[in-house]
Order: C-alpha cells, then structure tokens, then sequence
C-alpha cells in the first residue's frame, strides 16, 4: 500500500484542527478536503484504484465519449480554472520544463503558484454525469520545480449540496517525480446527484508545480457496466490483505495498542507456524482490543460480501485458551465509527485454531481496518496467516428428501408401559418401575396435532432413588429418528412429596455430545402436569437418547404417555387456511348507485387488494438504510418497523451525558418517507449483562435520577413518533431495575411513559413464551407477570412475543396464545426469527410461525427480527442472502404476502350489487362496460358483519 505524502497528511492534520472553527469561510473548508478526499470515499460504489488499473487497455478504456471537454488543452484552459493558483497551457511545440520528460507530444496545463496542498486544476462536470453510472477516469500527469523524490497527485471529486455543504470523493491517485510523466487512473460513481459535481487535481507540495496531459473521463454503457462490476468481483477473489503469512516481515501489518513482533518459532521451538516460515505476535497487550491490524481501506467494496480466515492460537499469562475474535473497525464519511465483528473462536495455547467469518459493509466507508483481538491483558495473540476475500455464493440447499416420514408415529418403544420397563433404562443410580393411575387422556397440545386417539394406558414410570438432577428414565432412538423431520415431544408428569418448592422437570436429548431441550416444565406437588416442546435434528448423529431429568436430588420423578412423533405441517396449514379465512376476511358487499340499475346488470367488476393492513414489520439496523438494496426490499414488503439497537439505552447514551440520537433519527425519517409505522425497542433492559457500567456503578438515588431523565429525554423527543414501546425488556429474565429500585419501579416506568407519551401503547416483551421450552417464561408465568403490573396500576397496553423460536410445532404455539388470549390485550410476535442450516426447512418454519400468528384472532401483528444475512442476530436464519439474492425462505415469505391479499371478478347482479369475502386492508375496483371503465378504491376494515361499500358510479 502507497503511503500518503507528507502533504496529505498535513491536510489530514490541518482538518482535524480547523473542524470547530468558522465553516463558512472559504479557504477552510478546502483545507479540510484531503483528508475527506482521501478516506471518504463517499457516494462511491466502487473506487478501488488497483482493480481500477489491471482493468484499463488505453487511455480511453475503449469507452466512447469523453465527458471532459478540452480534455487536450488544445483550447488552452478555456473550461479549466486553476483553483486560487496559477495556471497556463504549454504547447506541444514550447520547451519543456526543466526535469521533465519530452516523451509526449500533445499540449499540457502547468499549475504552478501553489501555496497549498489542495490547490489545482478543476472542471465542473455536473451536467455531464448521473447517479448509478461507473465512470473511468486516466490522465497523464507530471510535476516540475523543488522536490526532492517523488510526491503524489491526486484525481478528486468536489461534491455540493445545498443544505448539507460539501464533500469530497477520492478517485485515484499516483506517484511522480520530476524525471518522467504517469499515468493516472481510478472509477468513481453517483448513487445520489450532488447539486455540483468538480472534477480537480490536487496533491504536491506547496511550491510544486502540477503538469497534466490529456484528461479522460468515460461513461461505460450499461453491458460495459455489468462487466466492470463481474471484474471487480473476479479481483475480489484474491486475497486483500497484503503480506498475508508474513513473508515480507511485518511490512503492511501494525499493532493496535500494542507491540508485534516477527518469529519463525517460539517456546524453544515448540511452537511453529501452521503453514508458511513466519507468524506475528501481538505482546505486551494492556486491554482485549489490543491485537494485530491491517487497513484495507479501499480494497474492500460496499455491498459485496466477504469471507474471512485467521489462523491464530494464545501465548502467554498462564491462559490455556480464550475467545479470539477478528473484528472489523469502519470510519464513515461523517467521522461515525462502527465496529462489526466478523468471527470468533476459542483459541488454546497448544494449537492452531482457524477463525472463519463473514462481512458486508452497506455504506462506502472512508476507513476500513481489520485486526485480531479478544485475549485478556498479558496474553499474547498469535497469528499465522489472515485471508480475506470476495465470498463465492452457495448453491441454495435443496429441498430434503424423507422417505416415509411417519407423521404422528410414536417413535418411544413401549410408551404404555405394557411390557414393564423394557426399552426404558435408567439413567445413573436409580431406580425404575411401573405403576398405575396416570391419565388416560392424551396431552392437550398433543391431541391437537394427533386428532382422535386411542386412550392411555393409566401406568407411569415411577423413578426413585434419585440421587441427582439428571437422573430419570432413558431410552435410545438413534435409529429411529430421520433428519430434517421436526418432532413434537408430549407427555404427563409428576412429583413425589418432599419438594421443597416447584420443581423443573425437561425432556432432555443427548446428540451425541450435545444437549436438546425438548420441552420443559414447572411441576408442584398437586397433581400431573403436560410437557411438550419440539426439536430437530439436521446432521447425522452416532447416537441420540432420550431422557427425563430435573427436579431436586431426593425428589421421586413420575413420567407417562411419553410420545415423540413427527408433525405433519402440511395438515396444519389447511386447518389454519380456514382459520384465517373466519378470522382475518369480510363479506363485503359493493351496492352500486347513480345510474339506472339495469344498465348495470351484467356489467364486469374487477376487485384487486393493493395492501393488507395487518402489520407485517421487520428489524433494522442504521447501517442497513445505506444500502439502497435493502431499503428497497424493506419498503416493499414491510409496513412495520423496529430499530435494533439504535433506540436501546446503551446506544443513545453510552457514556453518561454523551448522547446518540442520531441514528434513531434517520432511521425515523426513512420509515415517515415511506408511511412505514414504528416500535420503540427499547425503553429499559432488565438483564444486567446488557446495562452500560456507568449505570451499574451508580447508586440508588442517582440511578432513579438517571431512570427518570431517560424516560423523560426519550418520550418527550419522539412524543407521537413511536407507536408502541417495549418499556422494559425481558422482565422474567432479568431484574437489575427492580433489584436496585424497589418491585414499584417496574410499574411506575410505566406509568410515566403513559403520561409522556399517551398516544403509545405501553409492552411488555419476552422469550420463549411459546415453545414450552424455559419454565422462566410461560405461559402461566407471563400472565401472571402482567396481572402483578397491571395491580400496581401500570397501563400495559400489549403483549409481546420476541419470538426466537427453534423448530416450531403450531399446536404449541397456538396453546400459548390461547392462553394469553383470555387477557384481552393485543398481542404482536415482536422479534420473530427461524433458524435452519436448509433454507426450505427454514421457510416450513416460518411459514409455521406467520400462519399460526396470522389464522390467530389475538394476534395484531409480526415483526421479524432482520432478513438479510450478516445483520441477524441468528445464524442461518436469514430470507436475502447478503448480496440481495432472495432465498428459499424469503421467496416462501413473499408467497405467503401474496396469499393473503384478495382478488375478486364477477358480474354486478340484478339488484346493483356485487359481493365477495376478502382480507382487510385497502382495495381497486375497475367497473367495465362496453362504454367506460370507471376505477374505485375502498377500505375493507375489521367487523363480524358484512361491510356494505356504496359505489356511486
């Protein structure tokens, strides 16, 4: 990489001075501009001047038309103005300035009389260029007078906007010196119009004059474009990190925060590199983030994605092993940073560990540095060699083939216990036998997904001796499970006496070496309770047992009927069709007025939904509204919005006084520009883990001081902006607020965001309320949470289901809303996401989720959190691969969008009407007749009894 001149880096010096002083004059805004021009690749989709160079043929790139006009100074500098220097043209014939070649034979502009870096040569270009065109620039340039060596010349774009002043877009750069002329040459590109567009160079030293030849600026066709693009992708193949296994000493590499130092072998030789001669230590790290970097700045394109590969290990402090992570740190155009990490791994002191990840960067950043870091202070980060490439796109997986998949066949042997224990064993010391008196009816949940059945036997393992928590009764089904079926788990269960309170009991997995939850439950001593909950196995397992464990050593454990079946979804969603059709349609009836009735007997009636108004929303991020990919989609297919991070406490004030409502903002005025709604997520957080330490360290007073100013800055700056708000998030997982502040706390932020904000709806918002998975959060238990707020006089005003579900069964889910129904409030899935490595298996389960909330008459609406890869919380869970391409998942979505909007065509009968059962939301009506077409449109809204829409035609 070309290290920046003396001068640039005065001018980087020199704006980071002048940036608090008098933006209007003149002469300091253009002090600043190098290093905007340098690193703030703004408005760029693609500036990388070595890819820029390998793809040039000739000085013209074999495009057509020179946007430059006297691009040959044959006119002498008519459209060309020096910029507060001097400037001439030097003929072809003229002699040349002393120390400069004679090798070309056209006219050439000196600039000379320059007194500051950033003074040249320029030509407005405005009315020549468009957004979303690729343009290449090359130019022979060449300097004359006091130098000593070589200095840069730069190509750069001055950009003007009225209302939001001037930036400045580097496009290319070269090394010269007074012996010979170089070439010159980069891309730039517009995805916005600037009000003024100013094409200059720039660059040497004050005293240095500037001599430029020939100046090229070319607009490639669209299939040009498209070409341009595939090279850059084919360059994107190789690796950008320069000296990658250290071959070339630490040239390129630097530490951050810290030393790093070159070996070919440590410990005594011990410990050698992995592949090559070298590796390089980051040592005598003081903090986590200390560790090993490289810029990558321009090397890396917006809206592309790549892959990452480190092979790293530890040194050092007597740490054995520790989280290692490769990070990636980005500075934007307007000086914001952003930290994205892009993999992880815990790296041992005995060995080689490969990290492997992945990024996209949506905007155009001025600066980009990829380093390693994680390790505590003293420990030594090793690393042998960094990759980081354009990632190559994976085939989509198709879909899986299951032979007979058994729906609703128990694969349990021996579930009614008629032949004792056979097939059961136990797990540890205890002990099992069989008696009699549990239920003979089948498990609600497990009824609704099996229909009529057979009744049960009456007999139930009973499990004594238990001397720990795991003990209870196994049994083996490696062979008699198939992968990518998903199987619900069903049965009763019970406790001896001698508790001494509730009991956990959970149907347990052993994978292999892994542990699956197949349901859970809080079991008291007053009689039997259900158990259920799903899960799925999606690689080959060498053994699975099934086994229930839980309550206290000492504690007799009682199971029966146990049953795990796969669950044919397919049956599910033609009973949820018609679900929906009773509980999200009309009967709409169109009367039709204002001309004879009989003229209009047999007239045609073309009825189309343009929207249905029952939110759909999703999850974004501030980093995702620069990509114009994204933003599209998300306009398109989304009606509702929440913010990631960008409302949470942690985010608009991280360090006490030091406020960020910037993103919030912005994110605000594109959902307003597209009549998009908004979630406020989140007002307060309860878990510790996720509350900024300066609020940990204050004490009470202070921290109900801080509670409130928090309230009061956030409600009284979006009053009426946010229609609902998470007020306090995860209240049955955490309870840092309530500990600290008293049981009043939770019910009085409430209150006050009530009286700040009457206009929004006040939540509260939890997880796994649905899949019967964590006792913490039941059913049960959240109804009673909301009992308890709502007794303290807190207005909640709905019910939030995060949502983050695995393997989702719908009888389940649809048994937790029932339940959560007979409260009476809204209830929204708020941060609903799937995970599946197969992306058909994937979209069954969101298809599961959008159905059973959608046929649900309690359920208001869905919010997704996040659908496009790499800015999900989840891996595997996203619908658009990360450079825009819709998978199997997504395209299941947008089928399910299209579903659920209604069209209608028919005949107005003889008493002037036409009628049909729709959706809700808002419709077209075309009415056509020999003589005229004449178009309507009309709202279908929530009722029981047919909506009668009067037409005056």
């Amino acid at each position: 990489m070309r290290r920046v001149s003396a001068c640039s880096f005065i001018s980087l010096f020199s704006r980071t001075n002048q940036k608090h002083k008098d933006q209007d004059k003149d002469k300091d805004k253009l002090t600043q501009r190098t290093r905007e021009a340098m690193e703030n690749p703004m408005y760029n989709a693609g500036n990388n001047v070595e890819i820029a160079v390998r793809k040039a043929n000739d000085s013209n790139h074999g495009c057509a038309t020179n946007i430059v006009l006297n691009h040959d100074f044959s006119e002498g500098l008519h459209l060309w103005h020096p910029n507060n220097c001097d400037g001439f043209v030097v003929s072809a014939e003229s002699a040349h300035p002393e120390g400069t070649s004679e090798k070309l034979g056209g006219n050439y502009a000196v600039v000379s009389n320059r007194k500051e870096c950033w003074q040249g040569l320029e030509q407005d270009i405005t009315a020549r260029v468009s957004p979303g065109s690729t343009y290449t620039v090359s130019a022979h340039v060449g300097v004359s007078g006091p130098l000593q060596g070589s200095t840069d010349v730069l190509a750069t774009l001055k950009l003007e906007n009225r209302g939001s002043g001037t930036s400045y877009l580097f496009i290319g750069r070269t090394s010269v010196s007074k012996e010979k002329w170089e070439k010159l040459e980069g891309t730039f590109s517009l995805p916005a119009m600037p009000d003024r567009v100013v094409f200059y160079f720039e660059g040497p030293s004050p005293g240095v004059d500037i001599l430029i030849e020939s100046v090229v600026i070319t607009c490639s066709s669209p299939s040009e474009c498209e070409s341009v693009s595939q090279r850059c992708f084919d360059a994107g193949d190789e690796n950008i990190i320069l000296n990658p296994k250290f071959e070339d000493g630490l040239n390129n590499w630097s530490g951050r925060g810290c030393k790093i130092v070159l070996h070919d072998s440590m410990a005594d030789g011990k410990i050698v590199p992995l592949s090559g001669k070298y590796f390089a230590s980051a040592t005598e790290r003081t903090q986590n983030w200390n560790g090993i970097q490289q810029e990558i700045t321009g090397k890396v394109q917006r809206k592309l994605a790549y892959d990452v590969i480190a092979v790293v290990r530890i040194f050092g402090n007597n740490v054995t092993n520790s989280d290692v992570r490769v990070t990636l740190w980005v500075q934007t155009p307007n000086l914001r940073e952003q930290y994205i990490g892009v993999a992880n791994a815990q790296a041992t002191d005995k060995d080689w560990v490969q990290l492997q990840g992945k990024f996209l960067l949506n905007g155009s950043p001025s600066k980009v540095v990829i380093y390693v870091e994680g390790p505590p202070s003293g420990t030594d980060i090793l690393l042998n060699s960094l990759i980081v490439k354009h990632a190559e796109k994976t085939p989509p997986s198709p879909p899986p083939v299951i032979e007979n998949p058994a729906f609703g066949v128990n694969i349990i042997q021996n579930s009614s216990l008629s032949d004792g224990t056979n097939g059961w064993f136990p797990l540890g010391n205890c002990t099992l036998s069989v008696a009699t008196g549990s239920p003979h009816i089948l498990p609600p949940m497990a009824r609704e997904s099996l229909g009529p059945h057979e009744p049960l036997s009456g007999r139930y393992i009973l499990v004594t001796n238990r001397t720990q928590t795991w003990m209870g009764p196994a049994q083996m089904i490696t062979d008699r499970l198939k992968l990518f079926l998903t199987y619900q788990v069903s049965g009763w269960v019970r406790i001896g006496s001698g508790a001494s309170g509730p009991q956990n009991v959970n149907v347990a997995l052993g994978v292999d070496s892994q542990w699956v939850n197949g349901g859970q439950v809080e079991v008291n001593g007053d009689g039997w309770h259900e158990i259920g909950g799903s899960f799925r196995i999606e690689k080959q397992p060498s053994k699975v047992m099934v086994y229930v464990q839980g309550p206290s050593p000492g504690v007799d454990l009682m199971v029966a009927g146990v049953q795990i079946f796969p669950v044919d979804r397919q049956a599910r969603f033609r009973y949820l069709r018609r679900q929906t059709d009773q509980n999200r349609k009309r009967d709409v009836i169109l009367k039709f007025s204002g001309v004879d009735s009989s003229t209009l007997l047999g007239t045609m009636v073309l009825v189309k939904q343009t929207q249905n108004t029952f939110p759909l929303g999703s999850c974004m991020s501030r980093t995702n509204i620069d990509n114009e990919d994204f933003v599209d989609f998300f306009t398109k297919n989304f009606n509702w919005a929440v913010f990631g991070n960008e409302l949470k406490w942690y985010w608009t004030e991280p360090q006490q006084g030091n406020f960020n409502y910037n993103d919030a903002d912005e994110m605000l005025a594109l959902c307003k520009s597209h009549n998009i709604q908004t979630r406020g997520h989140c007002i307060f957080w309860e878990v510790i883990n996720t509350v900024q330490s300066w609020i940990q360290a204050l004490n009470k007073n202070d921290l109900m001081t801080a509670v409130q100013n928090r309230l009061t800055g956030l409600l009284t700056r979006y009053k009426g902006k946010f229609m609902h708000y998470d007020v306090n998030n995860e209240m049955l997982h955490g309870s840092f607020y309530q500990d600290r502040l008293g049981k009043d706390i939770r019910a009085n932020m409430f209150k006050t965001a009530h009286q700040l904000d009457p206009s929004a709806l006040l939540f509260v918002n939890d997880y796994h309320v649905e899949d019967g998975c964590d006792t913490r959060s039941s059913p049960e238990k959240y109804i009673q949470h909301i009992l308890d707020l709502q007794e303290q006089g807190a207005p909640v005003g709905g019910i939030g289901i995060q949502g983050h579900i695995d393997s989702p069964v719908g009888p389940i889910v649809c048994s937790a809303l029932d339940k959560l129904g007979i409260l009476g409030l809204p209830i929204w899935f708020t941060e609903l996401d799937v995970s599946s490595i197969n992306e058909y298996v994937r979209g069954d389960d969101l298809e599961v989720m959008l159905r059973e909330a959608f046929a649900h008459p309690a359920v208001d609406g869905i919010m997704l959190w996040g659908f496009w890869e790499l800015f999900m919380s989840r891996n595997n869970s996203h619908l658009v691969n990360a450079e825009g391409d819709i998978n199997e998942a997504g395209k299941r979505y947008l089928a399910l969008r299209k579903e659920w909007l209604s069209h209608a065509r028919g005949h107005i009968d003889d008493q002037g009407q036409f009628q049909f059962r729709g959706f809700h939301g808002t419709y077209t009506l075309e009415i056509i007749n020999s003589s005229k077409k004449v178009s309507k449109t009309f709202v279908v809204d929530n009722g029981d009894s047919p909506l009668v829409v009067p037409i005056d035609l």
